[in-house]
């Protein structure tokens, strides 16, 4: 029967500033199994796998149909095996994996393919929005601007001096309550707060300075209402700072937090952040990861 392999990076969103806009893939995949079969079938493993459905509500399995519903072919049965590595619900863009996974496998076994970009504006609709499946359809980081049907994307190249810090802690934040605590309207100087340190992310991630990074990881729209619900929060970004990190962000949602920093102080950091947290309660995954530059590979399996 046959059978593909597509790998899918984990992303992180936001960045601070760059609020449902900026999105960066990261060296942490999700692995899904695709063989043709005679009757369709979901398997998944890995740590978070009892939470995952298996049946025709699997956001995976849900995409897969959806690529066929909007070209208005008959999709294959199929047998999906699923490999969790990137934790659910941390703010890490487990649920872009699926869906990318999902429509370029349903991609592949069609008998009329699409273009990527085509590809992409159907994970945009599911989404909701472009941030998280973008880069994790084409790896590096990504600005993401327009609207339905009419998107631009632009690649930023992040300087090499710059390292990331994950931070995972053992309690899960869903999408929906991040959003809920958002506020439904804002200030003018409030917008043009980060519209301006928006502009000054960009030049500080290609060129990793640090007095502008310091400043442009700051923002007003998303993380002065989303760090309440992030136990230690304000603790874990003095310890980060006090470390010489240019700056911490909640990833995409949270609860993971984003800490940027240059080579020399990772070691330091990774064990401020465990240990603030330790005091806390919380244990957590801490660890540095490096921008994916590859984005979603489909391999043929012989």
């Amino acid at each position: 029967m046959k059978s593909i392999c597509i790998k899918v990076p984990a992303t992180t969103a936001n960045l601070g500033a760059g609020f449902d806009c900026i999105g960066m893939a990261l060296s942490l995949n999700n692995e899904f199994e695709f063989t043709l079969s005679e009757k369709t079938s979901l398997t998944v493993v890995g740590d978070g796998a009892q939470q995952i459905t298996l049946n025709e509500d699997n956001l995976l399995y849900k995409s897969f149909l959806y690529f066929y519903q909007q070209t208005e072919l008959t999709p294959p049965e199929i047998d999906i095996k699923i490999s969790i590595n990137v934790p659910l619900a941390r703010g890490l863009g487990s649920s872009a994996t699926a869906i990318v996974a999902g429509l370029l496998s349903a991609n592949y076994f069609a008998s009329r393919q699409l273009p990527q970009e085509k590809l992409m504006d159907m994970a945009i609709e599911l989404e909701g929005h472009p941030d998280n499946v973008v880069p994790a359809f084409l790896g590096n980081c990504i600005l993401s601007v327009g609207e339905k049907g009419y998107w631009q994307f632009a690649s930023i190249e992040c300087h090499p001096e710059i390292k990331l810090i994950v931070a995972i802690p053992d309690f899960e934040l869903s999408t929906e309550s991040a959003r809920a605590v958002l506020p439904k309207q804002l200030s003018y100087s409030d917008a043009v707060y980060n519209i301006a340190h928006l502009g000054l992310l960009i030049k500080g991630l290609e060129t990793a300075n640090e007095s502008w990074l310091k400043e442009a990881l700051k923002d007003k729209l998303h993380q002065p209402y989303r760090k309440s619900l992030i136990k230690g929060y304000d603790e874990i970004y003095q310890t980060v700072m006090d470390n010489g990190a240019y700056g911490m962000v909640i990833s995409g949602a949270g609860p993971t937090l984003l800490t940027l920093c240059n080579q020399k102080h990772t070691e330091n950091i990774i064990t401020s952040i465990q240990q603030t947290w330790l005091k806390l309660g919380i244990k957590a995954d801490v660890r540095c990861l490096d921008i994916d530059t590859q984005g979603a590979t489909l391999i043929i399996n012989n």
